[in-house]
């Protein structure tokens, strides 16, 4: 009788941890998504959109690199001031999309699909850019790097120990929303040749 309460305790305790666990990030959601507008703002991005003029999961800046010296696969050489474009995950939708599931498996597919679904127009984005003279690849930093390499990227460390830190700090809310239990940020690098050759003309 006694072992069968306490499980029922342990149950309910559990219970009520996984609901207190939602709830905090339902609010973190909300939160985020009334101040997202303004990030978007003030970060200068701009959506990247698909052939319909639908957005898509990416947003997009040009960047001037400050990093260490970075040798791509394609022998690509990505060094300071170098002009690249930076992408970002719209994670507020992102998130949106990935609430219903609580399998880690899923939940990568997913992410997987919709950036390469993405990819086209993003390639599109940077060949009828102004600047895309001059743009030696695309950069992003992220938690989420799992399929990465199937989408053609290349995983760099970073190497400044401060930006590091600053990064996984910068990285705790979506590492918690996504329920990621440690936060090991990468670079993801791709050459535009790279990026061109494996998504342009595809809009």
């Amino acid at each position: 009788m006694g072992n069968n309460i306490e499980k029922m305790l342990q149950a309910n305790i559990k219970s009520v941890g996984v609901e207190w666990l939602m709830f905090m990030r339902n609010c973190f959601l909300y939160f985020w998504g009334s101040i997202d507008p303004i990030y978007f703002t003030c970060s200068r991005l701009t959506y990247i959109v698909g052939p319909n003029q639908k957005r898509t999961l990416l947003r997009a800046r040009l960047t001037k690199y400050k990093g260490a010296k970075m040798v791509l696969s394609d022998g690509t050489v990505i060094e300071k001031d170098d002009l690249l474009v930076k992408i970002h995950l719209h994670n507020v939708k992102l998130l949106k999309k990935l609430s219903e599931q609580s399998n880690d498996m899923k939940r990568a597919v997913i992410i997987y699909h919709s950036v390469k679904k993405a990819m086209p127009s993003l390639a599109t984005y940077i060949e009828n850019h102004a600047e895309q003279e001059r743009v030696k690849g695309i950069i992003g930093i992220t938690n989420l790097s799992k399929g990465g390499k199937k989408l053609g990227f290349e995983e760099k460390a970073l190497q400044n120990k401060f930006y590091r830190i600053f990064k996984k700090i910068t990285l705790f809310p979506i590492s918690f929303l996504t329920g990621k239990k440690s936060i090991k940020p990468v670079y993801l690098f791709m050459s535009k040749g790279k990026l061109l050759m494996k998504y342009g003309n595809r809009c």
